[in-house]
């Protein structure tokens, strides 16, 4: 983390305040910059299919010990589920690797993101990352207009 924000500063200079990342997976207040305007989440393959199978067997569980019936599943039934319930839809995916799919997100929480393809995960730099962010900063969301 402190590579990270090493290079920022060495990037951005004084700009750097208006785009500190702030990390998500980490409980040190030395590591959370405050006024950010950009919140970096990362999601393992447990927040994709597997969880999204988790959550119908705890509603199978519910519908045999009564408490719902089938008919209750929907949408919302389903999120409410999932343990990414909370985590607001992507704003900009990051895919890394030359396979195409849905990452594990289900349809209706990537109807707006932006996906960025690059190469490998495996030493990303921070100008590839920042290029991803003025990537997705120039893309034009019409929304159906």
């Amino acid at each position: 983390m402190d590579e990270i924000l090493k290079q920022q500063q060495e990037l951005l200079g004084l700009d750097c305040s208006k785009y500190s990342p702030e990390f998500a997976n980490s409980n040190d207040k030395d590591d959370q910059v405050l006024n950010c305007q950009l919140a970096v989440k990362v999601l393992s393959p447990e927040d994709g299919k597997a969880d999204i199978v988790r959550a119908a067997q705890d509603f199978c569980q519910l519908v045999a010990q009564q408490q719902k019936k089938s008919t209750d599943l929907d949408v919302d039934m389903l999120d409410s589920l999932l343990s990414s319930d909370g985590f607001p839809d992507p704003d900009l995916v990051l895919k890394f690797g030359p396979v195409d799919s849905t990452l594990g997100f289900l349809p209706w929480h990537i109807r707006l993101t932006e996906i960025v393809s690059l190469p490998s995960h495996l030493n990303i730099s921070y100008e590839d990352f920042f290029s991803a962010l003025r990537q997705y900063a120039a893309c034009e969301q019409r929304l159906g207009k």
